[in-house]
């Protein structure tokens, strides 16, 4: 990457509204608008144009520059409409059971003056259903016919069907993107669009500047129309991984983590007086997935994983209740089917009927021919190759040869992608959205992607159809239940860990409230008060 340097300053005036700000003549600032916020980040944004971003930190930093028209709120619901939080859209009502009417609010206006309206979001569902952009979340659009504006301030979506999560669909994968400044642009042209590194939104937050690998800034937006936040500056700073990131929460040269990791982490922060630690529900979950294809040839059942038995011998023949407490600590938990603490469908009796038992597993593993296979794992992830190792050492007794293959991340990737492997230990963030995610990731949508495996049953796909045609959450909750007993007994992966997370805030900073899904959504509402400020919340822009 090769981000441009140049800084959009804020407006001078906007440095002086409210009267609890006080400039002094050098620049400095004091007052409750002026605290800064650093973040240490493991990563770097890929891009900060939102329909082609790949990664969580560029989704971080974006949903603070562009809004959706409305967000979840700290219940993560994604059925129907309740608990949803506005944001462009001041109101929504149906006008029938598949056309739901946005009306924006008139105040909300693009960081250049120019105001929000209709003809953006018309504009947003287009670029984001069009395969030349091929935007991440096209396929969770699928079922939204036409976005229309019959008026400046009037959003008309228009659905195929009714269905439980068209609200959602409608506002969650979205973000309203400003017509104006990339119509022109070409749509194959997007992935090097200046746009993508100097973004002007409609946030809380403007853009600053990106110093490719070192830092990214953000300013807020005095005139935010929604409330100014109480932050003045939010700056990630880029680490090279993430025992370095907590090196310098300690150090005091960053204010906030989004996750400690492991339990020596977090017993390094609770040692600091400054530092108060934020636990919340995760949205990863990790596991050993197997390739029920051939190695190579995905027309072909594997020798060892097309079979049901065999792959069920494997998860019984794992403690991974063992595993857990020696990597995790009291930090995660086994997951009791394919999904992230964040989800309320957790139930520990849904996996009931795959506890260790040796002796079971034994006996299945017996009924087998060649047992050798290979376990693939990313060089670049510690905790993964900790558990090719326990893996590996758990199965040795029974008579499978695990062959550990540590390789670059992206040949993990390729490779996964082409089939070629026997089984990976792997890891998947899932959004809010259970009935979404079990779809991406369990069925024959995920092919070749998210489902790594290729796992495939009718009889869980009509049960997902079922749910995502229930009209309210209790039947989508059964309907789910009975798809999650069903994949746990074909077994199409091992479960290993759901961790909840743990982040990590300077004590300065207060009011943090992290919700689940996305842990600064409400960073806005985050403050540093004038007695806690520190020399570089003082520093003039």
């Amino acid at each position: 990457m090769n981000p441009s340097r140049r800084s959009f300053s804020l407006i001078a005036a906007g440095l002086l509204v409210g009267s609890l700000i006080v400039c002094t003549a050098r620049g400095g600032c004091s007052g409750d608008y002026c605290g800064t916020l650093v973040i240490a980040a493991t990563g770097e944004p890929d891009i900060l144009l939102p329909p082609i971003i790949q990664l969580a930190i560029a989704r971080d930093v974006s949903d603070q520059l562009f809004l959706k028209l409305a967000d979840v709120g700290m219940s993560a619901n994604t059925i129907g409409d309740d608990d949803f939080v506005p944001q462009l859209a001041a109101r929504w009502d149906w006008t029938d059971s598949v056309t739901l009417t946005f009306h924006l609010d008139p105040r909300a206006k693009w960081q250049d003056g120019v105001p929000v309206t209709a003809a953006d979001v018309a504009f947003t569902f287009d670029v984001y259903s069009d395969s030349t952009v091929n935007a991440p979340s096209r396929s969770a659009l699928r079922e939204i016919i036409a976005v229309t504006a019959p008026d400046s301030l009037t959003a008309v979506f228009r659905f195929r069907r009714p269905y439980a999560e068209m609200f959602y669909d409608a506002v969650y994968h979205m973000r309203v993107l400003p017509a104006h400044l990339l119509r022109d642009v070409p749509r194959t042209a997007w992935q090097a669009a200046p746009f993508g590194r100097q973004p002007i939104g409609d946030g809380p937050y403007r853009f600053v500047r990106w110093k490719a690998g070192e830092s990214l800034e953000l300013a807020a937006d005095s005139t935010f129309f929604l409330g100014r936040p109480h932050l003045r500056r939010l700056i990630w700073r880029f680490t090279p991984n993430l025992d370095v990131a907590v090196s310098q929460l300690i150090a005091g040269q960053a204010d906030a983590i989004e996750v400690l990791g492991p339990p020596g982490n977090v017993g390094r922060v609770h040692e600091v007086a400054g530092l108060a630690t934020y636990p919340y529900p995760g949205n990863t979950y990790g596991f050993l997935a197997f390739n029920l294809r051939a190695n190579g040839d995905t027309s072909a059942p594997h020798p060892l994983f097309g079979n049901r038995d065999f792959r069920r011998a494997v998860v019984m023949g794992l403690d991974r209740e063992g595993m857990l407490h020696n990597v995790w600590g009291d930090l995660a938990a086994v997951p009791p089917g394919p999904m992230p603490r964040l989800w309320s469908l957790w139930d520990s009796s849904l996996a009931r009927n795959l506890a260790h038992d040796s002796a079971a597993a034994a006996r299945l593993v017996a009924q087998r021919g060649r047992r050798a296979f290979h376990l693939l794992v990313p060089t670049t992830s510690g905790l993964r190759r900790q558990y090719a190792r326990l893996i590996q050492a758990q199965l040795q007794p029974f008579g499978l040869d695990v062959r550990v293959d540590e390789v670059d991340f992206s040949v993990v990737q390729q490779r996964v992608g082409n089939g070629q492997f026997d089984a990976v230990v792997w890891a998947w963030a899932s959004s809010p959205s259970p009935i979404d995610a079990m779809r991406e990731n369990w069925t024959r949508r995920g092919f070749g992607g998210q489902n790594p495996g290729r796992y495939d049953n009718p009889q869980l796909d009509r049960l997902l159809e079922s749910a995502v045609t229930a009209r309210n959450r209790d039947a989508a909750t059964r309907l789910l239940r009975s798809a999650i007993a069903l994949w746990n007994g074909d077994a199409p992966a091992a479960l290993l860990y759901a961790p909840d997370n743990v982040a990590a805030v300077n004590r300065r900073v207060s009011e943090v409230t992290i919700r689940p899904d996305s842990w600064l959504a409400l960073v806005r509402t985050w403050r540093i008060p004038a007695s806690q400020l520190s020399d570089r919340d003082r520093v003039g822009n």
